[in-house]
């Protein structure tokens, strides 16, 4: 029940009053005006605290916070009661009754609303009414068909308008959305949209699924909602009684932004011990290109920042969230997102995005390229309007990318110096972390738990990047001739290299470690790769040095003379990759072997001449320990050393009870028949 206003404050100033340095107290109770306390906090000095007793808060806007109410002379809180739980909602509860329509088919009138996206039932997100219907076992959407847009489908609908078309690339390299708006005699749809990718080589035949089309309210667990007539459509799952359920809509698409800029940015505010939920979808909205990447991104999210510094999302639960989930957009120093729950994402967890205006010489698709007399030579960006020394730490990550399928766990973008840490990211449809470029480098990738991804998608890996910066061109023969002609530029947009430590990644449908397109000035040392391998593509002045590559290889795409990459003292277990390699190169050896095909496949290639073939026996792969035994030649011989098989993921005992584990299990490695002493990895399951 929501107090009256008066009744409210006289409440509020009966047990907390302002004072010049004062530390403020506010304890808010459901239904009680937040917006209205954070507008108090305006001009005052000191700190204040705006405690949040359990229960759900529904927003009827998004809550602001700028440097007016958070600055160096103010720090606001705003945290859940001790040992209760406030939830931040950006839906409403509607209200219904029900009565049949047909069959099993419940219909309710709805007042007040004049659309609904996102529907949950009892808290449970709902199923739009869909073709092909809902399947929990499919690969992507759910379920797709090349007969969802089929001419004698859409002929059977009477009016699309208002639904959607989802589809996939044509090479699965992320998706596509659009809005239908009518239909042609014929059966063919009417769309716009498409904007969503930033490599627009047309949609796949058969990945696509349609929703939100009142013919297709099939089956059990779907909704349907009528705008014209206010009208709700239900067909109740087995057992379900609609009469007692609670029925919510998202409504907002955001619902906190902090709001400064790099001149006045809010400063010092920390969000804590908070639920956020119910923010609707926004795969609809404007996008805009992530420089060269195959990306286009919505510069938002349900916790929005810009402007700022030393401001703290902590032990929050973020979930049902129908869009991105934190977004740093621009200017954002020492900000961080730590010991949160990301889960139920329609798109990315967490982004960092900078200004495009910072980026010297910026291209924006893949195939376009400054021409040489227009380039800019100056090394670093222009200006400073970009996140930089920011952290994502100690964050449960999974389930992500709901509804969009060209997104991530973490996104970094035109940023500098992030560090992602002891992160446990699963359940992806595309990459766990995703740099985009080499705008500016410095990011530390440290002791993170990921696996299950690129579940939808292809060519991708559990950690992806592209470097697709200034010296990079489309054509391989020019860049590799504008690399000799300017070698400079090659490191103009990295300040200073990525670093890649204490990792466990897993991909079974594509690389651990995926460096695409030119990613360059990359160390990589000490991470356990448990299947997909290590694929570096064009690219200069990668270190790849003392990994663990189980039943996988050095995937070597494309390499360039005189690239200054070394791959050394890892453990081996399949021939390298090569594809497109002319260069025989000097830097990769003194690695260890598990079977002699794969090290005499290596010397054929004019590589590992001081290299060793070598049993290598783990402590105990079945539970995750890949340490190589003190008496192993890979020690003492090869020079490899062991790192930690116990700090991976995430750390803090809420998170812990809640993540889970990749997949152990390994195949067995193909035997070599005939030539050298062949030693065996012993499988984990023998």
């Amino acid at each position: 029940m929501k107090l009256s206003r008066l009744l409210f404050f006289a409440l509020l100033f009966s047990a907390s009053f302002w004072s010049a340095q004062a530390q403020s107290t506010f304890i808010l109770s459901p239904g009680a005006p937040i917006a209205d306390v954070i507008r108090q906090c305006e001009g005052k000095t000191g700190s204040t605290t705006i405690y949040l007793r359990g229960g759900v808060y529904y927003l009827q806007e998004p809550l602001l916070i700028t440097p007016a109410q958070s600055n160096g002379n103010h720090s606001l809180t705003i945290c859940s009661y001790p040992g209760e739980k406030a939830v931040i909602s950006g839906g409403s509860v509607l209200g219904t009754a029900w009565k049949t329509y047909k069959g099993r088919i419940m219909m309710s009138k709805i007042e007040g609303t004049d659309g609904i996206d996102m529907l949950f039932g009892d808290g449970r997100l709902l199923t739009m009414a869909r073709f092909p219907n809902y399947d929990s076992t499919a690969v992507r959407f759910h379920g797709t068909s090349a007969d969802a847009t089929s001419p004698e489908r859409v002929k059977g609908w009477k009016n699309p308008e208002g639904g959607f078309l989802h589809a996939m690339h044509r090479d699965d390299w992320g998706d596509f959305h659009y809005r239908i708006t009518g239909k042609d005699r014929d059966g063919n749809l009417k769309l716009e949209g498409g904007h969503q990718n930033n490599r627009p080589m047309g949609i796949h035949k058969d990945n696509r699924m349609v929703e939100n089309i009142f013919e297709e309210l099939d089956a059990p667990g779907e909704w349907y909602f009528d705008k014209a007539s206010g009208t709700l459509y239900y067909y109740p799952m087995p057992g379900e009684d609609p009469d007692r359920m609670t029925f919510e809509a998202a409504r907002l698409k955001n619902l906190v932004s902090l709001k400064g800029s790099k001149d006045n940015p809010v400063r010092n505010v920390t969000l804590s011990g908070l639920a956020f939920r119910h923010a609707a979808r926004t795969f609809m909205e404007e996008y805009e290109p992530l420089l060269r990447s195959d990306w286009t991104i919505y510069r938002g999210g349900a916790i929005f920042l810009e402007g700022t510094e030393d401001c703290h999302i902590k032990g929050c639960d973020i979930t049902d969230i129908g869009g991105n989930g934190v977004f740093f957009s621009k200017f954002n120093r020492r900000s961080s997102v730590e010991g949160c729950l990301l889960t139920r994402i329609g798109a990315s967890a967490v982004c960092f995005v900078g200004d495009p205006s910072c980026v010297r010489s910026p291209s924006f698709r893949y195939e376009k390229f400054v021409p040489w007399e227009d380039m800019d030579f100056a090394k670093g960006p222009k200006g400073d309007n970009f996140p930089a020394e920011c952290l994502v730490r100690d964050n449960l990550i999974h389930e992500i990318g709901l509804f969009e399928k060209q997104i991530t766990g973490v996104e970094i973008s035109m940023s500098f110096r992030i560090t992602v840490s002891h992160n446990s990211i699963y359940d992806t449809p595309r990459a766990g972390i995703n740099i985009s470029e080499g705008t500016w480098g410095g990011h530390i990738i440290e002791y993170n738990d990921v696996f299950n991804t690129v579940k939808e998608t292809g060519d991708h890996g559990s950690f992806n990047s592209w470097g697709r910066d200034r010296y990079w061109h489309p054509d391989y023969k020019t860049m590799a001739t504008h690399a000799k002609e300017m070698p400079e530029l090659i490191l103009a947009d990295m300040l200073e290299p990525n670093t890649l430590r204490y990792n466990r990644f897993r991909c079974d449908r594509g690389w651990d470690i995926d460096l695409d397109d030119g990613s360059s000035y990359y160390i990589i040392h000490d991470n356990l790769c448990l299947n997909g391998g290590i694929k570096l593509r064009e690219g200069f002045y990668r270190r790849v040095e003392n990994n663990i590559i189980v039943n996988n290889t050095l995937h070597a795409h494309a390499w360039f003379d005189d690239s200054g990459d070394v791959f050394a003292r890892n453990i081996v277990m399949t021939p390298y990759q090569p594809y497109q390699v002319n260069n025989k190169g000097n830097n990769v050896d003194f690695n260890i072997f598990t079977d002699s095909l794969s090290f005499n496949k290596a010397k054929e290639f004019g590589h590992d001449s001081h290299s060793i073939v070598s049993r290598v026996e783990f402590e105990d792969p079945a539970k995750g320990l890949f340490t190589v035994k003190d008496d192993s030649q890979a020690i003492r011989l090869g020079g490899f050393m062991n790192f930690p098989m116990d700090r991976f993921g995430v750390q803090s005992p809420r998170l812990k009870k809640m993540a889970a584990k990749p997949d152990l299990t390994t195949r067995n490695i193909p035997k070599y028949a005939g030539g050298d002493e062949i030693w065996y990895w012993k499988n984990n399951r023998d």
